[in-house]
């Protein structure tokens, strides 16, 4: 990796803090109004076990959505490229689907489901669906048909052709849905905690939120960063694992 890749955005994060730091300080603002950086960083310590303990909460919804919502995107982006009649059918529907405000859900998941982890893995699993179906379905539909011909020409059956050509070759897709969903799938839970959860750090949030604590807020905020990138990072190992001729071409 470039080290300018990560040089440059470490330097201008940190003249932001300074620069957040020193207007906190000169103007005197209240920490109910906005917490300096120093601030944040001395709670985040002095609250790291509370936070991992709410942490562990919120990483389990986003885990299970995530799992859920990739094996439901594999399957049916599968089931769509087979059938052009299902693909017009059902496709349509997932697009109208994300007009939908997730917040309108959440009181309508909590009444259905109960007020334990089904809402919030639900609000997971239709934010990180979409991103990796509409990415793997088309990465499908661009499979070249020569090779697909090919194939054919040697009697190979439509499983076949999806084992060794359409998988492999769209494989790719599917993880660049996903690195986007693995950073939705925090924000998800997130939401769904914040409508009804009596743990998980959108809980934290909104308690901490409630009693004009901004310091804790933001340490929570900081956490949330934290859980993103750790699971985008994991993503993107598990495709070099699986899929290197993809990272490498980067």
């Amino acid at each position: 990796m470039n080290k300018k890749n990560i040089l440059y955005p470490m330097s201008t994060l940190i003249v932001l803090l300074l620069i957040w730091e020193s207007a906190v300080r000169w103007l005197k603002l209240p920490l109910y109004l906005l917490p300096a950086p120093s601030k944040i960083f001395t709670t985040f310590l002095s609250q790291r076990s509370e936070l991992l303990k709410h942490s562990m909460v919120t990483l389990t919804e986003a885990l299970i959505g995530l799992i859920i919502a990739t094996v439901l995107a594999f399957v049916i982006a599968l089931l769509m490229d087979a059938s052009k009649t299902l693909r017009f059918s059902i496709y349509p529907h997932f697009v109208i689907s994300q007009t939908i405000p997730v917040m309108v859900l959440g009181p309508l998941f909590s009444i259905w489901f109960g007020f334990g982890m089904a809402p919030k893995i639900i609000m997971v699993v239709l934010m990180c669906f979409f991103p990796m179906i509409v990415s793997f379905s088309d990465a499908l539909g661009r499979i070249e048909t020569d090779k697909i011909n090919l194939l054919k020409t040697f009697g190979a059956k439509k499983w076949q052709i999806y084992r060794l050509i359409k998988i492999p070759e769209a494989i790719g897709g599917l993880f660049s849905g996903l690195r986007v969903a693995a950073t939705y799938c925090i924000g998800g839970a997130i939401v769904g905690e914040w409508l009804s959860a009596s743990a998980g750090l959108g809980y934290y949030m909104i308690r901490a939120k409630n009693g004009y604590m901004l310091d804790k807020v933001f340490a929570c905020v900081v956490v949330i960063i934290i859980l993103s990138l750790l699971l985008n990072g994991i993503v993107a190992f598990i495709e070099k694992q699986v899929y290197p001729k993809r990272r490498k071409s980067r």
